[in-house]
């Protein structure tokens, strides 16, 4: 490994990159600008505001080129340290490499970086040292892969840019990527409240396509986005997918009709497809927490020990609810109401620890969101 002597391979494709100029992270809204080249309302040249923005993206690059190396720095220490070094006591050090990051304008280590020190700081024991080991191995493999952006496929270097957190322009997205007309079902529809800004996620499935995609919005605190869909609902419009490896995030584009409630619940794999799924999404994108799957016919089912399981309608496979979300009890409990011991279609995020029930359509009972 040779950081230094990559770090300016590094500097240069992200540079390069067509998300790189806008200098924003993925943790807000963008605004739309003027498409690559257009002209100034007066007719003049845009050929010193490019220069200005080449400018403002090498000095980012180089920020984040530097933040990676020291990054991997703080990595082999802790490895040749051991893991068993790596205490609750460390915390504060593993918050500061974070803001070191967040200096270094690559939000997406930072928040990796918090990750691995809520790891680090969860106890002792083997599965704790098990996924210290894990989070730092992505980790590595961000940072290698942000030095070494250059030899990367195209598709997955975006990907590489936008989990460092070089988020690509909406405006461009929208100008660039060639756009998915489809009747879009809303499935679930969650907001998310940090302190500072309200994160919108708006899930859809293509009725044609088949294919999901996420919308992102953002507002202040105490004014949450605008774009708002109910779920349950299918509209025709058009997406732009955001440059990835396994392409999720959209931009909407064009809508070509209302809202209009949506009959019966989408087309829905058993549990098996639903984690292959998962499972080809993590070849692709091996920092993916979790890919949205519809599960069904599927029962919640508390087992013994307290935790919920949805299990095929056979009773032969099932997936645990992810137990962070398992401790909500009204949304867990609403499941099971909704249900009411009959197969129903769930809508949910499917990670390593479970899945995570955002909506439900049961018999005769129109989508739910939970």
């Amino acid at each position: 490994m040779n950081p230094q002597g990559d770090r300016r391979t590094a500097e240069t494709v992200l540079t390069t990159a067509p998300d790189a100029a806008s200098g924003k992270a993925d943790a807000g809204p963008t605004e739309p600008g003027p498409r690559p080249g257009a002209a100034r309302p007066d007719g003049g040249a845009t050929a010193a505001g490019g220069e200005a923005a080449r400018r403002r993206a090498e000095r980012r690059a180089a920020r984040i080129a530097s933040g990676v190396t020291e990054l991997e720095r703080r990595l082999a220490d802790l490895l040749h340290g051991g893991l068993a070094s790596a205490e609750a006591t460390a915390y504060d050090q593993w918050d500061e490499t974070a803001a070191r990051m967040i200096d270094a304008q690559a939000p997406g280590l930072a928040a990796r970086v918090r990750e691995l020190a809520a790891v680090a700081g969860a106890g002792t024991g083997v599965d704790r040292a098990s996924r210290l080991l894990e989070e730092c191995a992505l980790l590595h493999t961000l940072n290698q892969g942000c030095l070494r952006i250059g030899e990367l496929p195209e598709a997955l270097a975006a990907t590489v840019r936008a989990r460092v957190g070089i988020a690509a322009d909406t405006a461009t997205v929208l100008a660039t990527s060639a756009p998915v007309r489809d009747d879009w079902l809303v499935l679930a529809q969650q907001d998310a409240d940090d302190g500072r800004l309200v994160t919108r996620r708006v899930w859809l499935r293509g009725g044609r396509t088949g294919r999901m995609a996420l919308l992102l919005s953002y507002g202040p605190v105490g004014r949450p986005p605008e774009l708002s869909f109910p779920v349950g609902f299918s509209l025709d419009a058009e997406l732009a997918y955001y440059p990835s490896a396994r392409p999720l995030r959209a931009a909407l584009g064009t809508r070509h009709s209302a809202p209009a409630p949506s009959p019966g619940p989408p087309p829905a794999r058993d549990v098996a497809a639903a984690l292959a799924a998962y499972g080809e999404a993590l070849r692709d994108d091996p920092w993916l927490e979790s890919w949205p799957v519809v599960l069904g016919p599927v029962i919640p089912v508390r087992m013994p020990s307290g935790d919920w399981q949805l299990v095929d309608e056979e009773g032969e496979s099932g997936v645990p609810v992810d137990a962070r979300h398992g401790g909500d009890r009204m949304r867990v409990w609403q499941l099971a109401a909704v249900s009411g011991g009959e197969a129903v279609t769930v809508f949910g995020e499917c990670g390593f620890r479970g899945v995570v029930p955002l909506g439900v359509w049961g018999v005769g009972v129109e989508a739910v969101p939970l």
